[in-house]
């Protein structure tokens, strides 16, 4: 399961990453215009970005790791990135929660014997 969360979450960083770069195209045209908020717009932006490489690097770590604590990192990481990223970001971050969730219920990954 921890593979699997990891997979979904990986696809969902990348699918979050691709709609930050919407939101901050959004408020930077809105700014061009002088549109009112278009600044916090282009925050959201940002704030989406860095989210969502977070995810990206998270959902890599969950899939090997031994311990559930980078899905739970993955989870916080991603309701930080829906808050704080958009609603188009906000959609993908859901995804990611999914993903972190799953990996948080997989079991413990045994340790490899050598031979």
């Amino acid at each position: 399961m921890r593979k699997a969360g990891g997979i979904v979450a990986l696809i969902a960083g990348i699918f979050a990453v691709i709609a930050a770069f919407v939101t901050l195209m959004i408020g930077g045209t809105a700014a061009a215009f002088e549109a009112d908020g278009s600044e916090t717009v282009v925050l959201l932006g940002w704030g989406g970005v860095l989210f969502s490489f977070l995810v990206i690097v998270l959902a890599a770590v969950t899939m090997g790791a031994e311990s559930r604590k980078p899905a739970v990192l993955l989870i916080l990481c991603s309701a930080a990135g829906a808050l704080l990223g958009g609603t188009l970001v906000a959609i993908f971050m859901a995804l990611a929660m999914l993903g972190g969730i799953l990996g948080l219920f997989g079991p413990p990954r045994a340790a490899e014997t050598p031979v």
